[in-house]
């Protein structure tokens, strides 16, 4: 939680840091826009050639999140892109819903495509914002005035700071603070998701059927022009090459050959997906997240997994910390570093803990726990505890005051 009592101290610097940011999908162009808010100058590198489309829906609720979409100026663009999904049905072999789970707990006050808001925060930073797509940093040395960074394709040049909004799978944090293997958690769970028709011509909701250690569900995107495909399942091995596309659908159509429902059609489609994602589900646990003039943020640094539902909100509320404390340290790191650990701690851990234990629950592992779910959800809304769940979750999503740091 914020300590209200902190005032700033620190002599602002003469001249604002030049920075660094790895990743361009949120976290990334969210701290840009704010940082250029504040005065600093920001570098995006991306290893992809181009904005990447697609992704599964993200969702932002309580005033933490909204405050910090309005701050950004994108809540109105935000609003205009919003998915508009209501409940979640669950349903048999025969596409009969047996249960329905509420809007709040999966879309927030406002569900945006993870694509969608991907693009607007480029659009919003652009004009003022250095891009280098199809590039990646090789490698970081730091020394008393800066980072010298070198790169995949560009030339090598050198930064007052390097942040690390590069994702799960952070190079940043690899370069600067070791191994993947020491910080990401996998969580027993892969999944996948892809873009296909709504040919079930879902209207602003989705469907999804559970069996023995998998789930697969769809719902509706784009005003229900097309639909998001999610596959989950069970797997205790994390060690799937994320760049072989060919042997991750392999793997699909093996796991989920002969499950029903729609698992055979979407898997028909998946082939032709031009936007097909997979990964395992995992979180990321470190001691701290800045080491000399290196920090991360967003999943580089916390990510609570997919499953938690926090990850996206968290990633701006962390950008939103980080630039407001180097904005309140007048660009002195050491300040600015120790006040955003300190401020956010408290904040992601708890977001994390909303992970925690959710994948037994999505995919649970023999077909009697599975069935015994079912019949549960089936009961819920009928019992006193109905809307628990997503009261915890907008609990976790506002236990946060946030710090004014005024932009200009």
């Amino acid at each position: 939680m914020t300590n209200p009592t902190f005032t700033h101290s620190a002599r602002p610097a003469t001249r604002k840091p030049a920075i660094l940011i790895s990743g361009a999908s949120v976290a990334g162009p969210a701290l840009a826009l704010l940082l250029h808010r504040h005065g600093f100058h920001a570098t995006v590198v991306e290893r992809a050639p181009a904005l990447r489309d697609g992704g599964y829906a993200v969702d932002f609720r309580g005033h933490a999140h909204l405050t910090v979409l309005r701050t950004l100026g994108i809540l109105e663009a935000v609003e205009n892109a919003r998915t508009g999904n209501g409940s979640m049905a669950y349903v048999n072999a025969a596409g009969k819903p047996v249960a329905k789970l509420p809007a709040d707990l999966f879309a927030g006050d406002v569900e945006i495509l993870r694509g969608d808001l991907a693009r607007i925060l480029y659009d919003a930073t652009s004009p003022y914002t250095e891009y280098l797509f199809g590039d990646s940093v090789t490698s970081l040395t730091e020394d008393p005035t800066g980072v010298a960074v070198t790169f995949e394709r560009s030339a090598p040049r050198r930064f007052d700071l390097v942040i690390g909004a590069d994702g799960l799978r952070s190079t940043t944090r690899r370069l600067a603070f070791g191994p993947e293997e020491d910080f990401v958690r996998h969580l027993g769970v892969h999944c996948a998701v892809f873009t296909t028709e709504n040919h079930l011509g879902l209207d602003h909701t989705g469907h999804a059927y559970r069996t023995a250690n998998k789930m697969v569900a769809m719902y509706s995107a784009r005003h229900n022009a097309e639909a998001k495909a999610v596959f989950y399942f069970g797997s205790p091995d994390a060690d799937l090459d994320r760049r072989d596309v060919a042997r991750q659908q392999e793997v699909l159509v093996e796991r989920f050959a002969g499950n029903g429902w729609e698992s055979e059609r979407l898997l028909g489609a998946m082939r032709h997906a031009p936007d097909f994602y997979f990964d395992s589900v995992a979180q990321v646990r470190m001691d701290r997240w800045t080491r000399g003039r290196v920090a991360l943020v967003g999943d580089a640094a916390y990510a609570p997994s997919s499953l938690s539902g926090m990850g996206t909100g968290l990633a701006l509320v962390g950008a939103y910390v980080l630039a407001g404390e180097l904005a309140a340290a007048g660009g002195d790191h050491r300040v600015a570093f120790a006040r955003y650990e300190d401020e956010l701690r408290a904040y992601a851990e708890g977001c994390r803990k909303m992970g925690d234990g959710v994948a037994r629950l999505m995919v649970p592992g023999s077909r009697l726990a599975a069935g015994a779910l079912n019949r549960y959800y089936k009961v819920m809304p009928y019992l006193p505890g109905r809307n628990m769940a997503a009261k915890i979750a907008r609990r976790t999503a506002e236990n946060i005051v946030l710090r004014d740091y005024a932009t200009g």
